[in-house]
């Protein structure tokens, strides 16, 4: 039976919690807490440990989904999530101010796992604010040299965040053939 794992980053409001829940087997776990700073502005709450889901597979293979917490000071939980995972996924909210500059961010902050493995970029809250586009994030990645798929999603989408994830498969194993089960027990086909 095979274990992988993979990680949920970016920065507070980009929708990794909810895009977690949406995708994963298993009721996930949450470590919310009462937003105190200046997160309370965009939400209520914020994670400040981790969220936890897992995607099952076919043949008991399973898929560990962890979501890291987005804002800075819980950033040494980013060093102890990142550790084992095969992949990264890094959500940005397209509503922020300087979404570009989150992108830059995180990607330099996990530039020892995208090095060693492979990265996928979801946009979030395009229907929000469509600027800065697609085209705007690929020459970020250009500059910083980084190959990586960009897709605009919706986290509380499960076809959209299965999208993200057999993309990073994809990046990792260009021959894999998956068939992902979703919440209603029928096969998709990637």
């Amino acid at each position: 039976m095979g274990q992988h794992k993979l990680i949920f980053t970016g920065p507070v409001g980009a929708g990794k919690t909810t895009a977690i829940a949406s995708i994963s087997d298993d009721p996930p776990v949450r470590t919310d807490e009462a937003a105190t700073d200046m997160t309370k502005q965009r939400k209520p709450e914020t994670t400040v440990a981790l969220d936890y889901g897992v995607m099952h597979l076919p043949g008991e293979e399973k898929l560990h989904l962890y979501g890291t917490p987005g804002q800075e000071r819980f950033d040494f939980m980013w060093d102890i999530l990142s550790t084992g995972g095969i992949g990264l996924m890094v959500l940005i909210n397209n509503n922020r101010p300087d979404p570009l500059k989150d992108l830059c961010f995180f990607l330099q902050r996990f530039e020892t796992l995208i090095k060693s493995t492979a990265v996928v970029i979801g946009i979030t809250q395009t229907d929000l604010k469509a600027e800065p586009c697609l085209q705007q994030y690929h020459k970020v990645l250009n500059k910083m040299n980084i190959r990586a798929p960009v897709f605009e999603v919706d986290a509380r989408s499960r076809n959209d965040v299965s999208l993200l994830v057999q993309a990073l498969l994809f990046s990792l194993d260009p021959g894999l053939s998956l068939e992902l089960e979703d919440k209603d027990g029928k096969l998709e086909t990637a």
